[in-house]
């Protein structure tokens, strides 16, 4: 983990990298309710990045809820790559490292025409909710099927989800990401969307942010359905109070030495308060790189557990799925009994049966679809049966669930948690599947099928999913003996 700060991660105010009206008279130009806005043609059609959904949350806006922005005159220049928001290098996502600032409240547009109705897409990316940023998505194939696309950034690590004393925070990356659907709401038409066909999606920790959407009340009316790709709102963890989010917080604080006060914790670098927040440890988990992952009932953004709020939400067409290898067992082998205890309470017993625990470990073979034991266990109780119980709780509030399982990869390996995007987003073949085209049916429709689509079965009470692998698509439905009977967590 690299502790010193880059140059980038501290950037002032945000230049808003205003246009002279003659300047560049061929690319776009599109009026937003702040100002207006100049982007360019990439992919067959037109994208608009950086465009500011909230003010810079710099000096008195950290730890601060969104703000709305300031306006501005003349044209913006909405061409160049946004800056990610603040995160460490962790080798996967050092792009975004090398690109980044505190002053990252954004989202980009990628559309076929300003002129039209057509339905939107909002992805909300991934990263453990301490780093990434939506990239390229705005270019995605996915705009060329008749949708609009939008990336959205959101303050991440410490800077996002960290409760103070006396600073405040809590759950500002929620409420970054409903301040970025109200802009949605009000500005898409501008860029040829309809807002009131507005579909959120997310892999990973943007899908868990997506399931959290649906749940808090100030989202509702924002958005008509959701996409989750290997997430859910709790990742099977149980719910964090708000006291025991206040001690995380206390940690960093002692870290930082601002002994309570508010100002210190605004004033001080990005870098060192996210370096602290990383060094946190949760008592609950067996692996800290989770903690930003639990999610907080704050009282405010959620007054109440997730899962209860979710039984009083709107109806919501959902499209969720995992696929059949995740990740390894969070805090390593060793921590595994650890691992299956926190994941079925009340049933340790019973899980511990299911995966032969009390049996040698079997031979480790790299060419296993199913990985090994450990990586079983992490893909069950972290992505598989969550998501499960989520379909069913969403079923039981009368919306359409459809269920997925993904088992493809660009060499025929195992696979591994992410792989999917690839191929529904840039339309990476598999097999003689366009999984894309599932995907922008849902969009559309809320229902996947399509003609020249093999048929994807609604989620039923036995929990049909569609199978779907190199050798095409397929319905089915989980052993009856089924580990993820035994837990209660989403």
């Amino acid at each position: 983990m690299h502790t010193q700060e880059p140059g980038a991660a501290n950037a002032g105010a945000r230049d808003p990298g205003l246009l002279r009206p003659q300047e560049h008279a061929a690319a776009p130009v599109a009026r937003t309710s702040l100002g207006n806005v100049r982007g360019t043609s990439a992919g067959g059609h037109l994208v608009f990045r950086g465009l500011p959904y909230a003010a810079p949350p710099l000096g008195p806006r950290r730890f601060a809820p969104p703000a709305p922005p300031a306006r501005w005159p003349g044209i913006r220049d909405a061409a160049a790559p946004a800056a990610a928001c603040t995160q460490q290098d962790y080798t996967w996502n050092r792009a975004d490292h090398l690109h980044q600032s505190e002053d990252c409240l954004t989202l980009d547009v990628g559309t076929e025409s300003l002129a039209g109705r057509r339905p939107v897409l909002v992805w909300i990316h991934g990263g453990a909710n301490y780093a990434g940023s939506p990239g390229d998505m705005a270019e995605s194939p996915i705009v060329a099927r008749g949708i609009v696309m939008v990336g959205v950034r959101y303050r991440l690590g410490a800077l996002g989800f960290l409760h103070h004393r006396s600073a405040g925070g809590g759950n500002l990356a929620t409420q970054d990401q409903i301040a970025a659907l109200r802009w949605v709401r009000e500005n898409i038409a501008r860029f040829g969307g309809d807002p009131d066909r507005v579909t959120i999606a997310g892999e990973s920790a943007g899908a868990q942010d997506v399931g959290l959407l649906v749940a808090a009340p100030a989202a509702r009316g924002l958005f008509r359905r959701a996409i989750m790709e290997s997430g859910t709102p709790g990742f099977g963890l149980p719910w964090r109070s708000r006291e025991e989010a206040l001690r995380l917080g206390d940690q960093v604080d002692d870290a930082l030495g601002a002994r309570g006060d508010a100002d210190a914790m605004r004033s001080v670098a990005a870098w060192p308060l996210l370096v602290a927040g990383e060094t946190t440890h949760d008592q609950l988990l067996t692996d800290d790189s989770y903690r930003w992952l639990r999610t907080t009932v704050d009282g405010t953004v959620f007054p109440a557990a997730p899962d209860r709020l979710l039984a009083a939400a709107p109806d919501v067409d959902v499209l969720i799925g995992t696929n059949r290898i995740e990740l390894d067992l969070p805090g390593g082998h060793t921590r595994r009994d650890a691992f299956v205890a926190l994941s079925y309470p009340g049933h340790e017993a019973e899980a511990r049966r299911f995966y032969r625990l009390d049996q040698p470990e079997p031979r480790a073979d790299p060419a296993d679809r199913d990985g090994t034991r450990d990586q079983r266990i992490a893909t069950d109780a972290t992505f598989r049966c969550p998501a499960q119980r989520f379909a069913a709780t969403m079923r039981g509030r009368g919306g359409k669930v459809w269920r997925y399982l993904f088992d493809g990869s660009a060499t025929g390996a195992p696979t591994r948690h992410a792989l999917e995007i690839p191929f529904i987003y840039a339309d990476q073949p598999l097999g003689r599947l366009h999984l894309i085209d599932y995907w922008a049916n849902f969009v559309k429709t809320g229902d996947p099928n399509g003609a020249g689509l093999p048929s994807w079965p609604v989620a039923d009470a036995a929990q049909t999913f569609l199978a779907l692998d190199a050798a095409g698509a397929r319905a089915a439905v989980p052993p009856a003996n089924d580990v993820c009977n035994w837990g209660d967590s989403l």
